[in-house]
This record gives structure tokens, C-alpha cells and sequence, in this order.
């Protein structure tokens, strides 16, 4: 089978035309990117789930009035998804609640309304 090089052309992956006269992109810069962080989520839960399995003995749970008998991982793992409810509110409370402080001081300098302009 004989090639015609009139008809043909041959574009190499490293030395390609630029597309929108930009160059063309590294092959397989951001692809990999996704896979590795589903990889790495995957991995994480498999720990989660080796750790639930291997803290299985009960515990006694007492909540706001409710109780109960959960296994050591389970209630370990329910602390850490509360504490975690506990930090994210805070936070997100506390970025509502600074900037219309410091709008109420009526200052327009960021730090202006803290001492030592600290924030």
C-alpha cells in the first residue's frame, strides 16, 4: 500500500499547528486529574470502611436525650460528621455575620473596624 504524500498529511502529536494561534496543549495534562481524585476518594473510603469494620464492638450512645447502642466505628464516624456540621456553620455564620459589622461601622477599609487593623 503506497501513500500518497500530496493528499496526506501527517501531523505529529509534539509538533502539531497551532490551534487558534495558541500552541497545542501538553498530551494528557488535566485528563488524569479527575481519575486521581476519584482514586484517591476511593482509597479514603476504604479506609473509612476497613476502620468501621474493624471498631465493631458497641458502644453506648447518648444524643440530646436520645440513646442507643451503635458500634464504636459508626459513633466515631457520626461524631466526626457533626463536628465537622459544627465547624462549617460556625464558619459560614461568622462570613455573614463580619461583613455587615464592618458595613454597620460604616467603614470602607478593610480592618479599619478591628483593633490593630487586625481581622
Amino acid at each position: 500500500m503506497a501513500r500518497s504524500t500530496s493528499s496526506a498529511r501527517t501531523v505529529d502529536a509534539q509538533s502539531g499547528p497551532d490551534v487558534d494561534g495558541r500552541a497545542r496543549p501538553e498530551p494528557g495534562g488535566r485528563t488524569g486529574r479527575p481519575l486521581a481524585a476519584v482514586a484517591g476518594y476511593a482509597v479514603l473510603l476504604l479506609l473509612l470502611l476497613i476502620f468501621i469494620l474493624m471498631n465493631g464492638q458497641r458502644a453506648e450512645v447518648h444524643f440530646f436525650g436520645a440513646q442507643g447502642r451503635l458500634p464504636m466505628g459508626v459513633a466515631l464516624l457520626l461524631a466526626v460528621v457533626f463536628g465537622v456540621l459544627l465547624v462549617t456553620t460556625y464558619a459560614a455564620v461568622r462570613r455573614i455575620v463580619r461583613p455587615r459589622r464592618s458595613h454597620r461601622l460604616g467603614s470602607t477599609e478593610p480592618g479599619a473596624g478591628t483593633p490593630e487593623g487586625r481581622h
